[in-house]
C-alpha cells in the first residue's frame, strides 16, 4: 500500500467500495471508492481483512466459513458501519443546507473522498474545499489522475499541516468565501485529535463561517474507550498498531459546552440506535450500528 495513504483512509475507501460492489440494500453506494485503489490494494486489503479473522471474532470459527461470505461479514460487522453510515447522514444534511443557502463545501480530513466526482451537479454550482495534510493530498492528486479522472473547476485541494499551518489563512489563500454560508464535514477524524487540538480547529471554524453555517461531525461518547464490546476495542487496537491512537471521547454536556464556546450550538445529535433506526434499517443493509459513535450537527449562530 503507498506509504502516504493512511491506512485509516485505505480501510474507509476499501468499505465503501466493497459495500457498493456487494450489497444489495446498500446504507450508501460510493461506486467510485474502487477506482482510487489498485487492484493490488484492493486485493491486499482483502487479504488483510481476511488474515485478522481470528482477530475480529475469535468466537466464531471463522475457518469454518467461506472466504467471501466471512469477507463480507466482516466488513459488515467491523469496517463499513462508521464511513457508510457517516457519509449517508453527511451528505444528505448537505443537501438540506443547500436548500436554506449554503453556499460552499469544506471537507477536513478529505483522505480517499470521492463526492466531486460523484456529484458533479453539486459541484458545478457550489465551491468545495477539500483540505487534508500535504502528503496524503499528493497521494490523492496521483491517484485521481492514474484513474484518469478530471478535476472539477470548483474544486479546490487545500493542503494544510495541522502542526505548523493556519486553517484559516489556507483556506482563505485557496478563495474561501467567510461570507458565503457553508457546510463543513469532519468525519472519522475527532477521534485522532488531542482536545486541544479539537478545540483549535473549532476556534478557526468559528473565524470561518458565516452565520447560519452547518458543522457535522463523528464522535466517540465518554464510554468508548472502556467499551466492552470487542469492535470497539479491535477498533482502538488497529488504530494504535497502525500509528494513529486514538486520543478523545466526549459526553453530551462537554461537547455542547465546548460547541457553545465557539458559537456552535447542536440542531441535532444521532446515537447510536437513531443511527440504526435512521440509516440502517431504512437501507434495508445487513449491518449494526457502531457501539458508543455519535454523529452532530451543529448551526453556528452569532
Amino acid at each position: 500500500m503507498n506509504d502516504q495513504a493512511s491506512v485509516t483512509a485505505l480501510m474507509s475507501s476499501f468499505g465503501r467500495a466493497f459495500h457498493a460492489e456487494n450489497e444489495e440494500h446498500p446504507v450508501f453506494k460510493d461506486f467510485l471508492a474502487k477506482d482510487l485503489m489498485t487492484s493490488e490494494e484492493y486485493a491486499a486489503v482483502q487479504r488483510y481483512i481476511l488474515g485478522g479473522a481470528q482477530f475480529f471474532e475469535p468466537e466464531t470459527a471463522p475457518a469454518n466459513s467461506a472466504p467471501k461470505e466471512l469477507l463480507r461479514r466482516l466488513i459488515n460487522t467491523h469496517i463499513a458501519p462508521s464511513p457508510l453510515c457517516r457519509a449517508a447522514y453527511t451528505e444528505q444534511a448537505l443537501k438540506t443546507a443547500v436548500m436554506t443557502g449554503t453556499k460552499q463545501y469544506g471537507i477536513l480530513g478529505a483522505g480517499l473522498d470521492t463526492f466531486a466526482f460523484r456529484e458533479t451537479e453539486f459541484v458545478s454550482k457550489h465551491k468545495v474545499f477539500e483540505v487534508d495534510r500535504p502528503p496524503a493530498q499528493a497521494d490523492k492528486r496521483a491517484r485521481i489522475a492514474r484513474a484518469g479522472w478530471a478535476i472539477p473547476k470548483n474544486l479546490t485541494f487545500v493542503p494544510v499541516d495541522f502542526t505548523k499551518d493556519s486553517l484559516t489563512e489556507r483556506l482563505l489563500a485557496c478563495g474561501f468565501d467567510p461570507v458565503a454560508k457553508t457546510f463543513f464535514s469532519w468525519l472519522g477524524v475527532t477521534y485522532y485529535l488531542s482536545e486541544k487540538a479539537i478545540d483549535t480547529t473549532l476556534a478557526a471554524l468559528s473565524g470561518l463561517c458565516a452565520d447560519g453555517s452547518t458543522l457535522v461531525f463523528d464522535y466517540p461518547d465518554e464510554n468508548f474507550f472502556t467499551a466492552p464490546e470487542r469492535r470497539v476495542q479491535n477498533t482502538l487496537m488497529m488504530a494504535k498498531a497502525g500509528g494513529e491512537p486514538m486520543q478523545s471521547a466526549f459526553s453530551y454536556p462537554v461537547l455542547e459546552k465546548l460547541l457553545e464556546k465557539h458559537g456552535f450550538l447542536i440542531y441535532e445529535l444521532l446515537t447510536p440506535d437513531d443511527i440504526q433506526r435512521n440509516i440502517i434499517d431504512k437501507a434495508g443493509a445487513d449491518m449494526k450500528a457502531f457501539e458508543h459513535v455519535n454523529y452532530c450537527l451543529a448551526v453556528r449562530k452569532g
